[in-house]
């Protein structure tokens, strides 16, 4: 791993759930996934749901199987599980990671881009009051919406293209991350939080930190 950042990336873009945020109790997403079923009169193993999360995956032949539009289940199914992530929060869920105030000291855009739902996205930066960010993506409700999640590289050239930059740099706990930066042309930084003390990744970031301050301090010391 080559451990080198450049010295003047125009923006930094940051994954939301493990980055900014603690990541949501899968449980919580499960049922919503299982609720969702149920709203159009199916019941499906909790196993089932547990897999769709677990592997990411949208339920389409699962919908056939019943008879189901994927479309309308799908839409479905991020309102369910925006909505249950919301009380999540609200009953003390997903806080924010106490480093994050470290990001007062970039100088430059920052910005936003989860696989998470667009709403959940939108609702945990009111509610944590979290204004470091000039533009936030999310995906969006739809089937489409679910193709464009990263790794693909669309959401983070949409915030680009908001923030105007070309050479920002990436901020994430995940291989898919990793990758998504690297598909947008982009350095990526993996941040080895608690929960991914121990991931093994078949593609190199650029650098590795520990914490939001270390990044800050590789990123404002070579200024």
């Amino acid at each position: 791993m080559s451990e080198e950042l450049a010295d003047d990336y125009d923006a930094v873009i940051f994954d939301n759930d493990g980055v900014l945020v603690e990541p949501t109790e899968q449980d919580v997403i499960v049922d919503g996934v299982r609720r969702a079923f149920e709203s159009f009169g199916v019941e499906i193993d909790r196993s089932v749901a547990r897999q769709t999360v677990e592997d990411s995956t949208v339920p389409t032949e699962t919908a056939r199987e019943h008879g189901l539009d994927p479309e309308a289940l799908w839409h479905y199914r991020e309102l369910t599980v925006a909505l249950a992530q919301q009380t999540h929060v609200r009953d003390g869920g997903k806080q924010v990671y106490d480093d994050i105030a470290a990001l007062e000291h970039l100088a430059v855009p920052l910005g936003v881009v989860s696989n998470n739902q667009h709403a959940t996205i939108e609702f945990l930066l009111v509610h944590h009051e979290l204004e470091y960010f000039e533009t936030a993506y999310g995906r969006q409700p739809t089937l489409a919406g679910a193709a464009n999640r990263k790794p693909e590289p669309y959401y983070i050239e949409r915030a680009l293209a908001d923030l105007d930059a070309s050479d920002a740099l990436y901020v994430g706990d995940s291989e898919t991350d990793v990758l998504a930066a690297h598909n947008a042309g982009l350095d990526s930084v993996f941040l080895r939080r608690e929960h991914c003390a121990d991931a093994t990744l078949s593609v190199e970031p650029t650098a590795e930190v520990h914490d939001l301050r270390s990044l800050v301090e590789r990123l404002t010391e070579q200024h």
